[in-house]
């Protein structure tokens, strides 16, 4: 039974401390539209989207007028267009009239982003895969609201180190393609290792092929909320600190699930899972750096701070877990530079560098996010640091994921702004030394041993 505090209590949270549905996320399925004439592809594909979305956005703006709670974003997520297009797309130039079509469909539905535009090749590469991939820097450069995603490892297969060279050329040519907006291109680009099927935040999101015909995913956040949950325990142990964090991160996937029901029952499409990340934004006080800076850190990067990190994404798992019927997609503590004012300020301060955001992301929910390097940077050095996070998620079987922004013509210690939710960035020193010789090795990078399971 909810009481009138629980009631008051949740008010305050969505009033004062920045509580919100980041997103509901529309999952629609595409292989019904497959065809080997590409017109007649796309003309199944805008069809399907539309007929399936036409009342995402509406549907939002209701549960938000009828509950008061923000619903900041209305996504959709599709199949992996590298599965959908093989049979018609034979060069990167027809996968790119994809792209053009989701970002035609997404514009007719109002959602500000769809994802799917994706490869899934862990353990190899058709030629319709290494053509979509070959395709990315200009269908990003061409479409406003398509974003992208390659899965090029896994803790069963291991790591397509073909894929992570390439991913190294497209993510710089992305940044060449896209140089005149500060290279934003790379900022809806992401490469991963074991990516979830059901991921609900961009720009990872795609909707996998063991999903329903269509589906309701929900991403809740609530930084803020815990932060300001912690103020009102400053000083005490270990003990105490995990209990908070735990009610706090039930109380905010309550929410969440709510809303995903809500939606699931007026659009008559069945509800997914909700995703309880920490999502951070810009916004002052909505930042998860300035959660591990109360659990005790002067700054985000300072020693301590992977195990704050640790203990902060565990216990969001445990309080957010028994909140909803269904916890799926990445659900933890995003650490995203870009999009987090405390995790920049730590950049500025010169306590939180690549290396020790790397280290972060062994604990943490996905990976190196929205990182602004310079634009100078070899492609071989990029494939580097997507082969090393790849070989995190590999060996710890988690996923882990690699959003890199190669600036062109910026340096280290310029900022480069982005804009809304995606926010600005320092652009950070890259470790000097080469890998060349690593990279261009070829073939794959074997599953680790305790992969061989049955």
């Amino acid at each position: 039974m909810i009481n009138i505090w629980e009631v008051n209590e949740t008010n305050k949270m969505i009033e004062q401390e920045n509580l919100d549905v980041r997103t509901i996320t529309l999952g629609i399925s595409l292989l019904d539209c497959i065809d080997s004439d590409l017109d007649q592809l796309n003309r199944n594909i805008y069809k399907k989207i539309t007929d399936t979305a036409a009342k995402l956005v509406e549907t939002g703006e209701e549960i938000e007028r009828d509950y008061c709670i923000p619903v900041v974003n209305k996504r959709i997520s599709v199949t992996p267009a590298a599965l959908i297009g093989q049979a018609a797309c034979k060069t990167p130039e027809d996968f790119v009239t994809i792209a053009r079509t989701l970002d035609q469909a997404a514009k007719a539905v109002g959602v500000n982003f769809i994802g799917g535009y994706s490869a899934l090749v862990s353990k190899g590469m058709t030629k319709g895969d290494e053509n979509l991939i070959r395709s990315i820097p200009q269908a990003l450069s061409v479409t406003e609201r398509v974003c992208s995603s390659v899965n090029v490892g896994s803790t069963k297969t291991g790591i397509d180190m073909d894929a992570v060279k390439l991913m190294g050329e497209i993510v710089l040519q992305t940044a060449e393609y896209t140089r005149e907006n500060d290279s934003l291109g790379c900022a809806k680009l992401v490469i991963f290792c074991n990516a979830p099927d059901d991921n609900p935040f961009m720009a990872g999101a795609f909707h996998g092929v063991t999903e329903a015909d269509a589906i309701i995913n929900v991403g809740v956040s609530g930084p803020g909320v815990v932060k300001k949950s912690l103020e009102r325990v400053r000083g005490e142990n270990f003990e105490t600190l995990c209990e908070t964090i735990k009610k706090t991160a039930f109380k905010i996937t309550r929410v969440g699930q709510l809303v995903a029901q809500e939606a699931s029952r007026r659009m008559g499409i069945p509800f997914g899972i909700i995703d309880l990340s920490l999502a951070p934004t810009p916004a002052v006080g909505d930042s998860v750096a300035e959660i591990l800076e109360e659990i005790g850190l002067e700054y985000a990067g300072a020693p301590g701070t992977t195990a704050a990190l640790a203990l902060l994404n565990d216990q969001v798992k445990k309080g957010g877990i028994m909140a909803s019927s269904y916890v799926g997609g990445l659900s933890g503590a995003f650490i995203p530079v870009s999009e987090d004012q405390g995790m920049i300020d730590a950049v500025e301060a010169g306590a939180l560098t690549l290396e020790k955001l790397e280290a972060m992301t062994c604990v943490c929910s996905v990976g190196l996010d929205m990182i602004a390097i310079p634009g100078d940077v070899p492609p071989s050095v990029i494939s580097g640091i997507i082969a090393d996070e790849m070989a995190i998620g590999m060996i710890n079987q988690k996923t882990t994921a690699v959003r890199l922004i190669p600036v062109i013509g910026k340096k280290i210690g310029e900022t480069v702004e982005f804009g809304g939710l995606l926010g600005h960035a320092p652009v950070m020193p890259v470790n000097k030394y080469g890998c060349e010789a690593f990279i261009s090795r070829g073939g794959r990078i074997p599953a680790p041993i305790h992969s061989f399971k049955n």
